[in-house]
């Protein structure tokens, strides 16, 4: 058990801002299995090990397969997913590796498959999701062992 700071204890007002940003991703129009697309693979870039497990028992939760959920970090090499999931991924892989900036193809690519406010609800889920992994990785949550 990790003895980091617990970032909803020592600042719960930050920590209800970020909750408040993520209750709105859930009221948006992404789909659920969009959503937990984007949380699982951001969480598997960032390593963060608490989200990859909440997410992918909230994907099959939504109907998510098990044969996508362990491709995923394969998906552009796999059948699987279909055009508006593979820009979906790929835009989330460029924001959560922002350093390498997010490409016009990729930005061209995603805005020509979704309209502009579904647009603009990923690249919220994106950045949000990247917000909790950055806590999670930083504080060293871990995942409840199954019984």
């Amino acid at each position: 058990m990790s003895n980091r700071i617990k970032i909803n204890e020592v600042l719960p007002a930050g920590y209800r801002a970020i909750l408040a940003l993520e209750k709105y991703i859930e009221s948006t129009s992404l789909t659920p299995i969009h959503k937990e697309l984007i949380k699982i693979r951001a969480s598997q870039i960032n390593g963060c090990a608490f989200c990859i497990d909440m997410h992918t028992l909230d994907a099959r939760k939504a109907g998510e397969t098990e044969q996508r959920i362990y491709a995923l970090s394969a998906w552009r090499d796999t059948p699987f997913f279909d055009e508006k999931e593979r820009a979906l991924l790929a835009l989330t892989e460029e924001i959560t590796l922002i350093s390498n900036h997010v490409s016009d193809e990729t930005y061209k690519n995603a805005a020509g498959v979704f309209e502009e406010a579904y647009l603009a609800e990923i690249i919220m889920a994106i950045i949000t999701i990247n917000a909790w992994n950055r806590i999670g990785v930083t504080t060293e949550l871990s995942p409840a062992l199954c019984s």
